[in-house]
């Protein structure tokens, strides 16, 4: 069986993408602030600071994009087989494959009559995508991109972290921390804006915890930074 390819993306793979990269860049954020904050208590050199920041934003923009890749590569693989398995189905159980369209339809209080009509109808028109739809809720062929999914994520944790490792690196001495600090709270704010209005969530709420979670992130890196440089 060959399934049909798609060039676009549809409302939904660019929706996946936008929450993507808006969780990416997310956790760029933190965890680039995180390292900086441990780091730049530990030690005072400004070098030392702006390459562990570095190298932390690099290891999570692509281990962010490699596990989306996974990720989307392993849901896209259960969707295809399961799209290859209602299409053998149909060849030596039509007859189960039609009853189960039937009973779909009854479940949501329809008829035994029209729902039987309904079913035939489908079945005679597109049999393979009526099965599909039924059993899994899914459209054949239009699968979310694991390398357009991996890049989003990729690109986003990259722009995320670079936003306090700019902050860090660029302000004077005198506002180094406060400026980092009032940056990142302004930018986990406004993901935690962007995800709750994507994913029809609470945007107060979402906004909230992302600040809370932001400030207690530099905090327990802050004093992990003390007993290191302490202690070593």
């Amino acid at each position: 069986m060959i399934l049909k390819k798609h060039k676009k993306q549809t409302l939904d793979e660019k929706l996946n993408n936008l929450r993507a990269g808006v969780l990416g860049s997310n956790d760029g954020i933190l965890t680039v602030v995180g390292v900086l904050f441990s780091v730049g208590v530990a030690t005072t050199n400004p070098f030392t600071i702006f390459i562990a920041g570095l190298s932390d934003l690099l290891a999570c923009a692509f281990s962010m994009a490699g596990g989306k890749y996974a990720s989307v590569s392993s849901q896209r693989d259960t969707e295809e087989s399961a799209v290859a398995r209602e299409a053998q189905l149909l060849k030596t159980d039509f007859s189960g494959e039609r009853q189960d369209v039937i009973d779909y339809y009854m479940k949501r209080g329809i008829s035994q009559e029209t729902s039987t009509e309904i079913a035939d109808d489908l079945l005679t028109k597109n049999p393979l995508q009526t099965m599909v739809s039924v059993k899994y809720d899914l459209e054949i062929g239009k699968y979310m991109s694991p390398w357009s999914a991996a890049f989003s994520s990729l690109v986003s944790a990259a722009a995320g972290g670079t936003l306090p490792l700019l902050a860090m690196t660029l302000l004077p001495a005198e506002l180094k921390w406060s400026g980092t600090i009032v940056a990142v709270i302004i930018a986990v704010a406004l993901t935690g804006f962007l995800s709750a209005k994507l994913g029809n969530g609470m945007v107060k709420v979402a906004i909230i915890r992302n600040v809370i979670v932001g400030i207690l992130t530099m905090f327990i890196h802050y004093f992990v930074g003390i007993i290191f440089g302490h202690y070593f």
